[in-house]
């Protein structure tokens, strides 16, 4: 941080700011622009310096709140930054810093004070805000352009058009922000917004043939993953000859406001966690998160969510029998590399959740992947860590590993990947191991957790969803992973075992009264029964579809047998239990044959050779066990909350005072 507190403070004091917020109406030809633009300053790039920075200005934005209804002068200030941003492109090429840096810091003043406006005035009222306009003492009349549309699609054509360069990097990240303010004001609303007046200048008109353009150009954001450059380089310089015309004006001026103060401005060094992350990247994704969840109109489906579910690969040459609105093209090995290592933030598990749900042509370019391990492994590690995640992110996580796992080539795929010193996984050193085994363990690890910590339904239901779908397709489980199967399935007997208990002390004291509700254990005892009963299935379908390439699993299961005796005879779990049960006995027989005191290897080595002379029509034939991930009947009432509680913890530029915030209820992790 290059200021102190009270250097920020002078803000409030200042004499060009005062004057944008009085009572006298500025022209937007008048050189008081000049002077006021005339700043060296980087915008914030993290929430705490956006705080402090709102904090010193807020007494500046309500005046001008108050009084521009009289001035006019917001309308002026954004006409001036529209006339900068004419050659801006062009500025950019020829490495014209000047217009850029005008450019940049009136959209930065745009943004603080639409910030404030939005927090404490309607859409309809700051609707009107942009169409107050001076004319003559004591009278006035509305903007016969439409200034709000205008500075809306300037936005999108700057983002869209103007060239990523150090000069242009803080400019187009204001830019994004400024889109991302405009649409906050669902974070002061309880109920999801199914009717905006800013939705509908995005979702119609002059704003909509942008729309591809500005998905594209923001995943190429989050693709890049562009730092932030050098502090300086995007700030106004003095040329070589230390002269020239434009830079005495401009420095002249500049001393007027805001030189002292630079927030990790010009001379201070970036800290650690600036170098970490891409603020233009991560401002990128949240805008396109928050687009593509978008409430349809009534009368128009989503265009950005049409553009996001739609577009497909640079290499696919195949012509779609009808075109889909707003389809583009982009490279999906470079979007394939980004999501990849981007995976420990929460916005780009969701992009990637997005995707793989929605977007057809890239879930079947993700699952013939031969590199699947570069995603699944980040996926698992967020699971690994459930502690330290939140449940959203969690949810996320889980959710594409069960999308994955709809597919039998994916299923047969991972347990070809062999992998290396898994050094995250604390547990047990892994030397080796599938892929799929240690997704195994990694699902197995979540059910349990689930079950001593947070006890959530849909959690298990999903973990096991998911290892159902992969059950048929089990090759060479890791002697752990088998291990790990069966004390899940030790674990849920116990539960059961002491629930059955509880249930059944508490019904025999309850049965004189028969319009009682039924206990809270009977309950967890259905619950837990569901859940043993998966685990069954699961085990069945692999001894079914798969028994002679586990041999680690035939011997967990002989090593555990007492475990399975008390369901042999329950009528939930009688049927699967059929082929476990004949399982154990052929294999029990063949190691009596073969002797006692047998090791470990001997053992595994009658397995073998015991997988080979068994019958296979001696199994039962189950059907196969698939699940499929559904959506829920409304999901933005999931999704909305989610991406602008992300946009709200945000570690790059924005702060929201908590006391203004009415949908943000989701946790923060």
């Amino acid at each position: 941080m290059g200021a102190n507190s009270s250097t920020i403070n002078e803000l409030s004091e200042n004499e060009y700011l005062k004057k944008l917020s009085g009572t006298e109406s500025i022209s937007e030809n008048d050189p008081f622009w000049n002077q006021l633009l005339s700043f060296t300053f980087n915008t914030p790039k993290n929430s705490a310096d956006s705080k402090v920075l709102e904090e010193a200005t807020l007494s500046i934005c309500k005046s001008l709140l108050e009084n521009n209804p009289r001035t006019g002068n917001l309308s002026a200030l954004i006409r001036v930054f529209l006339l900068r941003t004419n050659e801006l492109k062009i500025s950019a090429e020829c490495q014209n810093q000047l217009f850029i840096w005008q450019a940049h810091n009136a959209l930065f003043i745009i943004c603080c004070l639409l910030k404030v406006f939005i927090c404490h005035v309607s859409e309809q009222e700051l609707l009107l805000h942009f169409t107050y306009q001076k004319t003559e003492p004591g009278l006035y009349e509305s903007d016969s352009e439409d200034l709000f549309e205008e500075l809306l699609l300037c936005l999108i054509h700057l983002i869209t058009e103007v060239p990523l360069l150090d000069i242009t990097y803080s400019i187009l990240l204001e830019a994004i922000t400024a889109l991302i303010v405009f649409l906050s004001y669902q974070l002061f609303h309880k109920e999801i917004i199914h009717e905006s007046i800013i939705h509908k200048y995005l979702m119609h008109g002059r704003c909509v043939p942008n729309t591809s353009r500005l998905v594209k150009t923001l995943l190429y954001n989050f693709i890049r993953q562009e730092k932030s450059p050098p502090p300086g380089s995007h700030v106004f310089q003095q040329p070589a000859d230390g002269g020239g015309l434009l830079y005495g004006l401009a420095s002249g001026v500049a001393s007027g406001l805001w030189t002292v103060l630079t927030l990790g401005g010009v001379g201070s060094k970036p800290t650690p966690q600036q170098d970490q992350y891409s603020p233009l990247a991560n401002q990128s994704l949240l805008l396109l998160l928050i687009l593509a969840n978008m409430t349809d109109a009534p009368d128009c489906p989503n265009p950005y969510r049409q553009a996001i579910t739609s577009f497909k690969n640079t290499q696919d040459s195949s012509v779609m029998p009808t075109p889909t609105p707003h389809s583009f093209q982009i490279n999906f090995n470079s979007l394939y590399t980004a999501l990849c290592e981007q995976q420990m933030s929460d916005q780009a598990t969701l992009l990637l959740y997005t995707l793989l749900h929605q977007n057809t042509n890239m879930r079947t370019y993700v699952l013939a992947r031969t590199d699947i391990e570069n995603l699944v492994l980040p996926i698992l590690e967020i699971l690994y860590h459930v502690e330290e995640r939140n449940s959203h992110h969690v949810y996320m996580a889980l959710i594409i590993l069960l999308i994955l796992t709809e597919d039998d080539g994916f299923n047969r795929s991972i347990h070809q990947v062999i992998l290396k010193n898994i050094t995250w996984y604390s547990e047990r050193v892994l030397t080796e191991i599938s892929l799929g085994s240690l997704l195994i363990l990694v699902v197995i690890r979540t059910i349990q957790y689930n079950m001593t910590r947070t006890r959530d339904k849909y959690l298990h239901t999903n973990c096991l969803a998911a290892l159902a779908n992969m059950s048929a397709q089990f090759r060479s489980l890791h002697q752990y992973a088998a291990q790990r199967i069966i004390s899940l399935f030790s674990l849920l007997s116990k539960k059961h075992n002491k629930v059955l208990e509880q249930a059944t002390q508490s019904l025999r004291g309850s049965m004189s009264s028969d319009d009682s509700p039924l206990p809270d254990y009977a309950q967890d005892l259905n619950v837990i029964e569901e859940v043993i009963r998966m685990m069954l299935e699961i085990i069945n379908s692999c001894l079914s579809n798969s028994l002679h390439h586990n041999p680690n699993l035939v011997y967990a299961l002989l090593y555990k047998r007492e475990l399975f005796e008390q369901f042999r005879g329950h009528p939930c779990f009688q049927d699967i239990m059929q082929n476990i049960d004949m399982v154990i006995s052929f294999f029990s027989s063949r190691l009596e044959q073969a002797g006692a005191d047998l090791s470990v290897e001997r053992v595994l080595e009658v397995i073998k050779q015991g997988a080979v002379a068994l019958p296979k029509d001696r199994l039962r034939k189950f059907p196969e066990l698939k699940f499929k991930y559904v959506e829920e009947e409304q999901p933005e009432e999931f999704f909305i909350p989610y991406v602008w509680s992300l946009v709200y913890n945000s570690a790059v530029g924005l702060h929201w005072s908590p006391q203004d915030i009415q949908l943000f209820t989701m946790d923060s992790g």
